[in-house]
């Protein structure tokens, strides 16, 4: 079961309220999509993440498939039996891994830089390959970051993989581009890309929704070739990839280039960015859902996201602290705990730490996405 009803749209910007559903629940969107990598959230049950709000999470296909493998999950239900999770559930197609494991890794960039590039910043081109991985035709030979080993990975293993995990939504595999990159890398990987989203649909015998995923990276001809293309395959939803330039404005760009060439619908969903100062912008902009581990990346790193702002609870100045972690916020944690006990905790690295804070963090985020949703509802958004 699968079906998505948009039920109400600004007159202020393109932000729409919309209910997604599936054989698990519905979702309320815009959405943020919590992170279960390895069917798990970090440090969190699968019970207390439905207590941060969480309505829907995301799987990783490329670690399940090394670890425990998809017959395991299979042989025990499926991804929600297994996880314990009986909401709305995603999965990745190991897409992102073609970028984390590749050039990702090699120019030790992520999908959006951090800086403006210069001429003496390497630059991918066309006939370039990552150190670790070796992109095909036909796909990607992967090394395993657990032993080494040989994996290859194509629209066709990703899909049967995929389906094996059960998760209600699948994503079409696809090559995620560094955002240092020449036209000649990007057109290539479009093509590639494009071809793989026909093979998966060729290929998927399940019933689980399959959204095509958009490329081209930073160039404007690109994005809008792809978004007709994948457009025009017939797919449940769409995912915005690639990467995201250097700022709010290439964010923007590449959104604008974008939605307006897919099925409005249809879900679109925005792949791995989500910081609180992103998310209003991305939402403004017309996508129903994203994914992002900063919460809880962030969660195991000692640092607390109160009112929208960072909060390294490692400093030492913080044992002294004996206000709650934040007054305005209603989750368990900033009832109950003061920033000196969480303070403590982080520095003795304790575990209880870590989890307190990454609920506390999750429970923002879906708190924050919520708000947005009623601004939207009033017309203020």
């Amino acid at each position: 079961m699968f079906e998505f009803k948009v039920i109400k749209k600004s007159k202020k910007t393109k932000a729409r309220i919309g209910i997604l559903k599936t054989g698990h629940g519905e979702v309320e969107t815009p959405a943020f999509v919590t992170v279960a990598t390895n069917a798990v959230v970090k440090a969190l049950t699968s019970e207390e993440v439905k207590e941060t709000k969480t309505q829907i999470a995301i799987a990783n296909t490329f670690h399940l498939h090394l670890r425990p493998g998809e017959d395991i999950v299979k042989k025990n239900g499926g991804l929600h039996k297994f996880m314990n999770w009986d909401k709305p559930l995603m999965t990745d197609s190991a897409g992102f891994q073609v970028f984390s494991l590749g050039f990702g890794s090699d120019l030790k960039v992520g999908k959006k830089l951090k800086y403006s590039p210069g001429k003496d910043d390497p630059i991918v081109d066309a006939n370039d390959q990552p150190q670790k991985i070796k992109i095909f035709y036909e796909g990607v030979k992967f090394q395993s970051p657990y032993d080494g080993s040989e994996v290859f990975i194509g629209p066709k293993e990703s899909i049967k993989i995929q389906e094996a995990l059960g998760a209600d939504i699948i994503f079409a595999f696809d090559e995620c581009t560094p955002p240092l990159l020449t036209y000649k890398y990007a057109r290539l990987a479009l093509e590639r890309t494009h071809r793989w989203a026909k093979v998966c649909l060729e290929v998927k015998k399940s019933r689980q929704a399959l959204f095509g995923i958009i490329q081209g990276s930073k160039f404007k001809d690109l994005r809008i070739e792809s978004a007709k293309n994948i457009n025009s395959l017939g797919f449940e939803g769409y995912g915005v990839g690639g990467d995201l330039g250097t700022s709010k404005k290439d964010t923007e760009n590449v959104l604008n280039w974008t939605l307006p060439y897919l099925d409005e619908r249809k879900p679109r969903h925005l792949l791995g960015i989500g910081y609180p100062e992103d998310m209003e912008l991305i939402i403004r902009n017309g996508v129903d859902l994203f994914d992002c581990t900063v919460p809880t990346h962030y969660a195991r790193h000692g640092v607390a996201f109160i009112n929208g702002e960072r909060v390294d609870l490692r400093k030492k100045r913080f044992l002294k602290d004996k206000n709650l972690l934040d007054e305005r916020c209603s989750c368990c944690v900033c009832r109950n705990y003061t920033r000196s006990y969480l303070s403590h905790l982080v520095r003795a690295r304790e575990i209880t730490g870590l989890r307190l804070l990454t609920f506390h963090n999750l429970f923002f985020f879906n708190t924050y996405v919520e708000k947005i949703r009623e601004r939207i509802k009033s017309g203020k958004v």
